[in-house]
């Protein structure tokens, strides 16, 4: 959005007569190492005149257009051979601001106002608000944005850079000659700021920073860039100005009023470069992106969509979770207004939007945050505490409060800019732990001795109290592969504030038992009871995520064991039982229609698998369970807490079954999973409630390409005690299936 900024031009006094030009500030100021140029150049008064100082070292004449009136060129004066031109005269006889005038090698003439006439635009206490308290906008002050200034249109540049001793904006703009367009210097804030006239959106720019105490150059993309060149390219651009018009609105009131706790949630987890491919083999566009996934995901009964990380990144092998671009979408998928059509059409389709987001690490890329102005000024100087050496990465600095609003800022930018609906923080065990992966002699203990992150566990908490705060709905999701307490709790009670956690040692143990042959299974039956034992001592999440089906894993169908039928069987009992148990749900791509390699992102998914029946069947199960969820409040309103579960058995690992209730006031299913390929007959389990139970799902059933064991329309109930019911009911249960039963009547 272009902003009109009333500045007036700068009109400094001049301190030193012309003959003073070899003194150690404009020695400086020719050496380009001057923090403050705006003190020099531009347009100074000297007694009745005005006196114009331009420093164009790449320019051997330069010309300064008249007043408006005329429109004369004026040879401006070089001092010596600095590069250092200089203008005096009455102001009457000159444009203002400035317009200059120069010819290229190849002839052709060159106009543009002098950046250096116009005043620095940001509010220095803003800038002293960003050094020492929170400030969740950041980047309405970093980065590149348009500006009109005394109605002359331009770009407005500031970067952090706090030991720099020289900041620059190069593109090609300035054929990357950092002596053109020097920054100034915001005094003890640390914060440098340019306003250059007439630079068009869209134009490639990084920052040319000199150290302060080395004198090395360092040639960095923008932290706070809304918008990057095509890797393996690596510079930012200015991004253009938001032109799309949000249909939403209707949207983002619902959520801001929903009851996230008792609301279904059935999340499909994607990676944008590889769910499809075009028919050229390239990336879709986020609007094509739009135009085929949210269809699909509407007619697989999903509410919500997970990106894996689409912040800008550089290395496709990293999945996105390598950041450079903390404030943009990858120029993979297109432009930042792309994404916002995507989010909108997901919003008016219903459709909930989280994206993976990464404050863990960042990468050593030259380009990006490591060591930005050449010292460790978003990450620890100290190794034991800055980097992660199992990822080749380093870790931000959570103690300083900059670095805390660099990330708060792109966590509001998402929500803010995007109207995304959540976010998942991947990573979160490895910023808790001071020792996470690590050696006894390759950490730092905190004050108190203990290997826990307070600093970390700080930002934590001030993130999500404050994302819960101005974005009511939103959702905020932890990867948090460990047992420390009360992470989905909230911080008024000592925890961590996230809305919900991934339950990893449900997923692991499922992963563990299912791989097992069935005669095995009776020896783990533990695996599928014990996440009973904890499973509401958080809010959690269900995930059968990507990082379950690559680097040797092998996907989820082939994870089962058995041949073919059996393998299908077993894919399908994992997902009734991942539907069935308390807990929000996720699942990546292409499990729900059993792709049977593991994920590669490089290519797309195997989708003519689908010309297979027994895929089919799995992909119209997995619709089948997601609208069966999400109609049955006893299938999702108590996920987080006991009200919602109760056992029948849990103790029959002889025979590999287990049987419970989901139940929501007076609204109950019953569930019975057969672990083992035999045919159970005559099985006897308790019920609730005397009356007639009839299937609702049987993954079995040939629909599924199951061998369709059923127990027909109709089951009746026995007065016969068992499992602490007074009812109870005798039932067939089908080889490596799931049976959902639900009372029909009642007597």
């Amino acid at each position: 959005m272009l902003v009109e900024t009333k500045s007036n031009i700068s009109v400094k006094k001049l301190k030193q007569s012309n003959d003073a030009y070899e003194n150690e500030v404009w020695q400086r100021l020719v050496a380009a190492r001057h923090h403050n140029p705006h003190s020099l150049l531009g347009l100074c008064v000297q007694n009745d005149n005005v006196v114009l100082h331009v420093f164009r070292p790449d320019l051997s004449e330069l010309s300064l257009k008249t007043s408006a009136e005329c429109s004369e060129l004026v040879p401006m004066s070089q001092v010596g051979a600095t590069g250092l031109f200089v203008w005096q005269g009455n102001r009457t006889d000159l444009s203002i601001p400035p317009t200059l005038v120069f010819t290229d090698p190849q002839g052709i003439s060159h106009e543009y106002i002098d950046p250096y006439s116009f005043s620095t635009i940001l509010d220095h206490q803003e800038l002293l608000r960003f050094n020492s308290q929170a400030h969740w906008h950041a980047y309405r002050i970093f980065g590149s944005h348009s500006r009109s200034v005394d109605g002359v249109l331009g770009v407005r540049f500031a970067v952090w850079a706090p030991n720099a001793e020289r900041v620059s904006v190069v593109g090609d703009f300035n054929r990357w000659d950092g002596r053109i367009h020097m920054m100034t210097s915001r005094g003890g804030t640390g914060v440098w700021e340019i306003f250059i006239p007439g630079m068009e959106l869209g134009c490639l720019y990084k920052y040319e920073i000199r150290n302060r105490d080395t004198g090395d150059l360092h040639l960095k993309s923008d932290p706070y860039a809304n918008h990057f060149e095509m890797r393996p390219n690596t510079a930012s651009l200015v991004a253009y100005d938001v032109e799309h018009s949000w249909g939403d609105h209707e949207w983002m009131q619902g959520r801001d009023e929903l009851k996230w706790l008792h609301a279904p949630l059935s999340i499909y987890e994607i990676h944008a470069g590889s769910w499809r491919r075009s028919e050229q083999g390239g990336f879709l566009n986020y609007r094509a992106l739009a135009d085929q996934l949210i269809p699909y995901v509407c007619e697989q009964g999903f509410n919500a969509i997970q990106l894996m990380p689409i912040t800008e990144h550089p290395l496709d092998d990293s999945w996105g979770y390598q950041v450079t671009g903390f404030f943009a979408p990858s120029s993979r998928f297109g432009s930042p207004d792309d994404l916002r059509y995507f989010v909108d059409c997901c919003h008016q389709n219903n459709i909930r939007v989280l994206l993976d987001w990464v404050p863990a690490h960042f990468p050593k890329d030259a380009h990006g945050l490591a060591r930005f102005d050449g010292t460790a000024v978003y990450e620890h100087e100290d190794p034991l505490k800055g980097e992660h050496r199992d990822w080749g990465t380093l870790i931000f600095n959570y103690g300083r409060t900059e670095v805390r609003n660099f990330l708060l800022s792109s966590a509001f930018y998402w929500l803010d800019e995007f109207h995304i609906d959540g976010l998942r923080v991947d990573a979160v065990a490895s910023m808790l732990y001071l020792d996470y992966s690590r050696n006894g002699d390759e950490w730092i203990p905190n004050e108190f001795g203990g290997n826990e992150n307070l600093e970390a566990v700080s930002f934590l908490r001030e993130l999500n109290t404050i994302l819960h705060k101005e974005h009511p709905g939103c959702l905020v999701m932890a990867e948090e592969s460990t047992s420390w307490p009360m992470v989905s709790r909230p911080v008024y009670l000592g925890g961590l504030g996230f809305s919900m956690k991934w339950n990893m040692g449900w997923m692991n143990d499922s992963l563990d038992y299912f791989s097992k042959d069935s005669i095995y299974r009776k020896y783990h039956h533990d695996q599928l009871t014990f996440g009973l034992l904890y499973a509401f001592t958080e809010n959690f999440i269900l995930p059968l995520s990507h990082d379950e089906v690559v680097h040797g894993k092998r996907s989820l169908l082939n994870k089962m064991p058995g041949d073919e039928w059996q393998r299908f069987a077993n894919l399908r009992l994992l997902f009734i039982y991942l539907y069935t148990q308390p807990g929000k749900k996720l699942l990546f791509m292409g499990g729900e229609f059993a792709q049977s390699d593991e994920w590669n992102h490089n290519k797309a998914l195997d989708w003519s698998l689908l010309e297979r029946d027994f895929n089919q069947g799995v992909q119209l199960l997995v619709r089948d369970l997601n609208f069966l969820y999400r109609s049955e409040p006893a299938l999702y309103y108590f996920d987080f807490t006991e009200t919602g579960f109760q056992w029948i058995d849990c103790h029959d690992s002889t025979q590999s079954v287990i049987s419970y209730l989901r139940k929501c006031e007076g609204d109950e299913f019953v569930v019975v999973l057969n672990f083992t390929p035999e045919v159970r007959e005559g099985y006897r389990i308790g019920v609730p409630e005397v009356g007639v139970y009839e299937e609702v799902i049987n993954t079995d059933s040939s629909y599924y390409q199951g061998s369709n064991v059923s127990n027909g329309r109709h089951i009746f109930t026995e007065d016969v005690k068992t499992m602490g019911f007074s009812q109870s009911i005798k039932i067939t249960l089908p080889p490596l299936a799931g049976l959902i039963l639900k009372l029909c009547s009642s007597n």
